[in-house]
């Protein structure tokens, strides 16, 4: 008896090869060496995107800013343009901060007042954050119709259903995100979560997960926390651990509310596609799976610029809110006590764990919901190893951050509030603690 999976492809497909099947392998090796594949150019052993927009930046440093107040110009503008602001109260007040971020932009590029000018202020999250995610997200997206839009997806999906679907409750197509955010960037992880969330092929609840547990920072960036924590001569134990514990923590969350209680329609207007369970040969259904999604890809320029546009539009309803809300957040977390009181919700769940000054520690914690690389320059001068390695940790497995991360989740469609995020935080933290301080101890 054939599987679901055969006879959903029997009905839907009619050829078994698809003209120009040298697209698979050529477009999809493309991708999978640009995103995954690092290589050594100038002393800098990185993967082949970000030396493209490293070189961007460097060879094109008199220009790139005025890309990026471009962008801001575009996601402040949009929203009314379109009328979109009015959609809902989350929108019409990140339609109102976006204009606080174009006004930011422009001081950053005119004449910046002493407050903005401080180093750990306006350069930080201008130079850190709205250039490399103003370049990276459309350039990406570009090489990201390569990776996702020529089959693999599709094939990688039903080898590894039997792992994701368990685990994550995530379709088995969910494992490129995963992989994508922790080897190049959150921001992409989520540009491919919002496009299939688009084409009806996750859910609002398998959108959610994804986004808020897969969608780590770069495995790049997690060697700067590790250098700013003096963590660089434990790197392999801190970068496995790190990955262990935060799917760990992912697999988690995704059974307790809030993330159970996202409904689990698919996106308004368009034909679900949810992935079927396969019952036959794998490795043939997945073959037959590639092949389908390949004999529906439109054509090549067709792709690369229906993607190209949807990295601009990401990118230009992120870059604003990284301006406002990363700013209001950093000069909370400078000016006010804030971090410290939040910071004794962590502190029995330090103490508990044996961590050296759990009272700092709680409160260099609590900083990651602003920006997540704060905690790893709170705690940088701290002696023990171990709550530094703890630390270094929670900086990347919370994914939860203020400064960019949930401007970028905001500015897709993904039915999850900010009210959720905070709570998905707290829960990642302690979470993160719980299982983290315990290895630590065992293996430093």
């Amino acid at each position: 008896m054939p599987s679901q999976i055969e006879t959903h492809t029997q009905q839907s497909r009619t050829s078994s090869d698809p003209p120009g099947l040298w697209r698979f392998f050529v477009f999809s090796a493309i991708g999978i060496v640009m995103f995954f594949v690092p290589v050594t150019i100038g002393g800098t052993n990185t993967i082949p995107l970000d030396h493209i927009v490293t070189g961007l930046q460097t060879h094109a440093s008199q220009v790139v800013p005025f890309v990026a107040l471009a962008l801001i110009l575009l996601g402040t503008a949009r929203p009314f343009a379109t009328g979109s602001w009015r959609d809902s109260p989350t929108k019409t007040i990140f339609a109102l901060l976006n204009i606080v971020g174009l006004v930011v932009a422009v001081l950053m590029l005119t004449r910046q007042p002493s407050w903005l000018a401080a180093p750990d202020i306006g350069p930080f999250l201008w130079e850190k954050l709205v250039i490399p995610v103003g370049l990276i997200v459309p350039v990406g997206a570009i090489f990201l119709a390569l990776l996702v839009g020529y089959g693999l997806m599709e094939l990688v999906g039903v080898l590894v259903q039997p792992i994701m679907r368990p685990l994550f409750r995530t379709p088995g197509r969910s494992a490129i995100d995963a992989v994508a955010s922790f080897v190049g960037s959150y921001s992409l992880g989520l540009l491919i979560t919002n496009r299939v969330f688009h084409e009806g092929k996750y859910s609002a609840r398998e959108a959610s997960i994804i986004a808020t547990g897969f969608s780590t920072v770069s495995a790049t960036f997690m060697i700067i926390v590790a250098k700013t924590l003096g963590l660089m001569d434990q790197w392999l134990t801190y970068f496995f651990v790190t990955l262990l514990v935060t799917f760990a923590v992912t697999a988690i969350t995704v059974w307790i509310p809030p993330l159970s209680r996202v409904h689990n329609d698919f996106h308004a207007g368009v034909t679900p596609q949810p992935e079927e369970q396969v019952t036959g040969k794998r490795t043939a259904a997945a073959w037959r799976e590639a092949k389908g999604a390949l004999a529906e890809v439109p054509g090549f320029w067709t792709h690369l610029w229906s993607n190209f546009r949807d990295g601009v539009y990401m990118a230009a309803a992120i870059l604003p809110s990284i301006l406002s809300v990363g700013l209001i957040g950093l000069l909370l977390a400078k000016h006010t006590p804030i971090f410290d009181w939040l910071g004794w919700i962590f502190v029995p769940f330090t103490w508990a764990t044996q961590m050296a000054e759990p009272v700092l520690a709680g409160k260099a914690i609590s900083l990651g919901i602003v920006e997540m690389f704060l905690p790893a320059i709170q705690a940088a001068e701290v002696d023990s190893l171990v709550t530094r390695f703890v630390i270094g940790v929670v900086s990347v497995s919370q994914i939860i951050f203020f400064s960019a991360l949930v401007p970028c989740i905001m500015a897709t469609d993904i039915p999850i509030t900010i009210w959720h995020l905070v709570v998905i935080w707290l829960e990642r933290v302690v979470l993160t603690i719980l299982l983290a301080a315990p290895l630590a101890h065992l293996l430093l």
